[in-house]
């Protein structure tokens, strides 16, 4: 019997960019499905929280000029995109899945409740919770705690464009090391920007790999 029959898997909108500057990759795209069907196969009920920032950012958005709620709400409809895109992807390897909204957007997604998404997932589908929280000022990182909590997911799952946690960016610091255990004590005195501080107050442990 598999270790966690139930997970939450907080995926990164930019590393569907794959090696392009915007936008989704079809060649990322695809193995982001594969590897979720390789889990969802082993009888595993998967959840998935996707970002957005391959196509837009708000609080990038805010600090060029947009409204930050407008710029927020930007956001929420790239990750529904990013969702849309997964679903496909999936349902063309034979995986069933299903895209759930936080706001109204029927008939693109069915609007998210904490009773559908289970149902759901108790019937080996694969379930793509797209928009965010459905308000501005939270992360889709806060999202992914938030809906890991409602669902009963036994561990959320963050993937990232790097291969673990670090003391800073790798991609901007080259002298950033890597951690083989954290805790979460050291990762709020450190400020490191892996989640945001309302994501983390979800969390009752943090595992780094």
């Amino acid at each position: 019997m598999a270790k966690y029959q139930r997970i939450l898997l907080k995926l990164s909108g930019e590393s569907l960019m794959g090696n392009d500057n915007y936008g989704i990759n079809t060649e990322s795209l695809l193995r982001y499905a594969h590897e979720i069907k390789t889990v969802a196969d082993k009888d595993i009920q998967v959840g998935v929280v996707i970002g957005g920032g391959n196509i837009f950012r708000g609080l990038k958005g805010s600090q060029e000029g947009f409204d930050r709620v407008s710029g927020d709400q930007m956001g929420m409809l790239a990750t529904v995109i990013n969702s849309l895109a997964l679903q496909s992807a999936l349902q063309s390897l034979g995986v069933k899945a299903v895209v759930l909204t936080a706001v109204c957007m029927e008939p693109i997604g069915e609007h998210y409740s904490k009773n559908k998404a289970i149902a759901y997932l108790q019937n080996n589908t694969v379930v793509i919770m797209a928009g965010g929280t459905g308000n501005p000022f939270f992360t889709t990182d806060s999202g992914a705690a938030l809906r890991g909590v409602e669902i009963e997911a036994d561990i959320l799952l963050k993937g990232t464009r790097v291969d673990g946690v670090y003391t800073a960016d790798p991609e901007k610091d080259p002298t950033a090391v890597k951690y083989t255990i954290l805790a979460f004590d050291e990762a709020y005195k450190n400020n490191l920007r892996i989640m945001d501080l309302t994501a983390f107050t979800f969390a009752t442990k943090i595992i780094c790999r």
